[in-house]
């Protein structure tokens, strides 16, 4: 089956700041990573979401299994910040104009099928944490006006914005307080643009807090079922109930110590691991809330997949379980140009055609 793919998150970005600002190593085939574009042409990668990542200078290093890591209690500044994303961004549009379209940055779900019908990637562009967004918000605007589509409220760390959900092991993401008063209206600038709000590394209480705000669509970009991997970053039911009532999406993260029972970054994890995952999400989110969010370049994934170019595998694990032909495509492409649509949709004030 030759399957067209769009991923909900990968951290590209990031690698290739700390190690090629040109962006020419995403061009070709290498041996760094998970993803390039030689490699994606093989999975049947036809795009994703990339997103920026601003990280600590001094990060704390993950126990393993993957026990309490707390992020710092103080965040970073918004002046480095605002930096390191416009750097990261600049990394994608040089991707972009190298290519000599090969690569297209797209801003809405038209654009991306348009770019993938010509045959080219599609690249639509994420902030992983809204440091950079100064309390008045005025850097949305350009942000926007860059491409920026998609922004996670918070990463794993406390911010003027809410309180992002340290990585725990066994724990509930109920960890910490709510979206403050700067949250709530980040949450509502992003409804009026049509910016889709990521609450993947979003606590429990700040997530509830954008159900009760928000007019759009809930995603969490890469996050799994809590009932099958008792982390603190994944979804309980509860929250998956909330996010097929706002008719959002979840994606199926890759990351090993979001699919085992135990925790542990091991490679070693079996596929198998990753279908009972989507098969709960589907039986909480349902056929048009489930996709896929591998975060390649950002976490240790199962060896039987490897990097971008093992994408078939997972596809053959979805066959082999029964899922049907249109069930297979909506989890690997669909849903994340469908949520697209409907939340710039709701920005407009016009309705989002159904695809399915």
């Amino acid at each position: 089956m030759n399957q067209r793919i769009f991923d909900g998150h990968n951290d590209v970005l990031l690698r290739l700041w700390r190690r090629d600002r040109t962006g020419e190593r995403f061009l070709g085939l290498n041996a760094e990573g998970h993803l390039d574009l030689v490699r994606a042409r093989q999975g049947g990668l036809a795009g994703g979401i990339f997103a920026t990542f601003v990280m600590d200078e001094q990060r704390p290093k993950p126990a393993e299994p993957q026990g309490s890591v707390e992020a710092p209690m103080v965040g970073l500044s918004q002046e480095r910040a605002l930096h390191v994303t416009l750097a990261q961004l600049a990394i994608a549009f040089r991707i972009e104009r190298a290519s000599k379209g090969s690569v297209r940055i797209c801003r809405s779900a038209d654009e991306v099928q348009a770019a993938n019908d010509a045959g080219a990637f599609a690249m639509m562009l994420h902030m992983e944490g809204a440091e950079a967004i100064g309390p008045d918000l005025d850097e949305l605007e350009t942000l926007y006006a860059a491409g920026v589509r998609s922004l996670g409220l918070v990463w794993s760390r406390p911010t003027v914005f809410g309180y992002g959900v340290p990585f725990r092991f066994p724990s509930t993401p109920d960890i910490g307080e709510g979206l403050t008063d700067r949250g709530v209206a980040l949450v509502k600038a992003c409804n009026q643009l049509g910016v889709m709000v990521d609450c993947s590394h979003l606590n429990e209480k700040g997530f509830w807090d954008v159900v009760r705000v928000s007019d759009a669509p809930i995603v969490a970009t890469h996050s799994n079922a809590h009932v099958l991997s008792p982390s603190s970053r994944n979804l309980t039911d509860a929250q998956m109930d909330a996010i097929r009532d706002t008719e959002g999406v979840a994606g199926l993260n890759f990351a090993t110590f979001f699919l085992r029972d135990d925790g542990r970054r091991d490679p070693n994890t079996p596929l198998d691991a990753m279908r009972r995952h989507l098969d709960h999400m589907l039986e909480k989110l349902g056929p048009r809330g489930v996709a896929l969010g591998s975060d390649f370049d950002g976490a240790v994934i199962p060896a039987a997949i490897s990097d971008v170019a093992g994408l078939p595998r997972l596809v053959d694990v979805m066959i082999e379980a029964g899922y049907s032909a249109d069930l297979v495509d909506a989890i690997c492409y669909r849903n994340w140009l469908d949520v697209t649509k409907r939340t710039q949709s709701l920005a407009l004030g016009t309705s989002a055609p159904d695809t399915h």
